[in-house]
């Protein structure tokens, strides 16, 4: 059976209960916000495919991840397999933004030695009035960790679909520049070409 897409990724999103990760990902994935969501226990799971370039279709996997302290021996057996992470601060939290270095060590301390793609967030931009954190701050941080850096609002939709189309794009040109194995490949990408009955069966979900 042949795969409906090319590559597929998994993409972590990771910082603080509260920051808006489940509300980004309604938006994304069912163009919908609610107004309050509970706080996301365990991992949750959901995806959508893009094609970032003609005839090429990319599966995206994300995994949205509980940001409170009893959860995060769940969350931490998920860095291993990861593609990419996103970083999600609150802007009217500086709680929120301070705490992603933490996150960030924590990540890349325990997903080596394949390196990452990043991408930091700042979520709930639509609280203009709120705001505690500021683009220089956020942008020196991004910097500082290697990260292109937007901010963004699942409420009014501001950047969503922008900030999650880039991480696929880089993801396709990180992908396409290695050469690995087709073994090594599956790591971070599934390519459906492969005439393989191992890379056939891990298309089939």
């Amino acid at each position: 059976m042949a795969c409906a897409w090319d590559f597929q990724f998994r993409v972590l999103l990771l910082g603080d209960s509260g920051v808006g990760k489940t509300s980004l990902l309604r938006r994304y994935t069912n163009d919908e916000f609610t107004e309050t969501t509970g706080p996301t226990v365990g991992v949750d799971f959901c995806c959508r495919i893009e094609e970032p370039e003609d005839g090429i279709k990319v599966r995206l996997q994300f995994w949205d991840t509980a940001g409170q302290e009893r959860y995060r021996a769940v969350t931490r057996s998920y860095y291993r397999n990861a593609a990419c992470v996103i970083f999600l601060f609150d802007l009217s939290s500086r709680k929120s933004f301070e705490n992603i270095q933490n996150w960030h060590q924590e990540v890349t301390e325990r997903a080596q030695p394949r390196p990452l793609l990043f991408l930091l967030l700042g979520t709930k931009s639509d609280l203009r009035d709120l705001r505690d954190v500021t683009r220089e701050e956020a942008q020196n941080l991004a910097n500082s960790i290697n990260a292109p850096y937007l901010e963004t609002s699942a409420r009014t939709g501001s950047n969503v679909s922008a900030a999650l189309s880039l991480i696929c794009r880089e993801l396709l040109r990180a992908t396409t520049e290695e050469k690995h194995t087709p073994m090594e490949h599956s790591m971070v990408g599934w390519s459906a070409g492969e005439e393989t009955q191992r890379q056939r069966t891990l298309c089939i979900c």
